[in-house]
């Protein structure tokens, strides 16, 4: 008959730090195989979304592929569209802290005259049914404004936004995040750091 294996402090370390190893390798070797596809469906994803606030502007060049950040706005993205080499526009990722559930990350697509083509919604977590409704055709009413001319805060600050009906902090989020994607789109004409 087998020696049966004594449940002592040692054997349970030993044990444990081979499921360890062993985990660690699996998910590791998981992560390698699967990291590919991840990158390849997340571009994907974000290629569709900068089409998405830049529709109807017809540029012909690789946005994505051109991606720079300006100094001073720290997580802002900016992505140029070209016709011909020149600008006609630009997708510029942003995003407000100051969501109900944290920070609220937008993409705003921006005309060569400043105002807003179009804005999309790219992850927040905030109130589902209420904060949620950022995603809907609210936001519409971003189009064709200047942040530069517009007041973009909403009614109850002074500003020309109408709140989403009781998500006033998911709407003042949004609003901020559109003047902070202006603000680095207008400082980032001469851009700092391509990525």
């Amino acid at each position: 008959m087998p020696k049966k294996l004594e449940s002592t402090f040692g054997n349970m370390v030993i044990v444990l730090s081979a499921i360890g190893v062993v985990s660690a390798f699996a998910l590791g070797f998981t992560y390698a195989k699967t990291r590919p596809e991840i990158e390849a469906a997340a571009k994907k994803k974000q290629e569709k979304i900068i089409r998405e606030v830049l529709d109807g502007i017809s540029f012909d060049n690789d946005p994505l592929g051109e991606k720079y950040t300006v100094s001073g706005f720290d997580g802002i993205e900016i992505y140029p569209a070209k016709q011909g080499g020149q600008i006609v526009g630009a997708a510029v990722k942003s995003f407000s802290p100051r969501g109900y559930a944290g920070n609220v990350w937008i993409m705003v697509g921006f005309k060569s005259d400043d105002t807003i083509n179009r804005t999309a919604v790219v992850e927040h977590k905030e109130t589902p049914g209420l904060g949620t409704k950022m995603a809907t055709p609210w936001r519409d009413q971003y189009n064709g404004k200047n942040p530069g001319t517009n007041n973009l805060k909403v009614k109850q600050d002074g500003g020309e936004v109408d709140a989403i009906t009781a998500a006033t902090i998911s709407s003042r989020a949004f609003s901020e995040a559109v003047q902070k994607a202006y603000d680095a789109f207008k400082k980032g004409g001469d851009h700092e750091s391509a990525e």
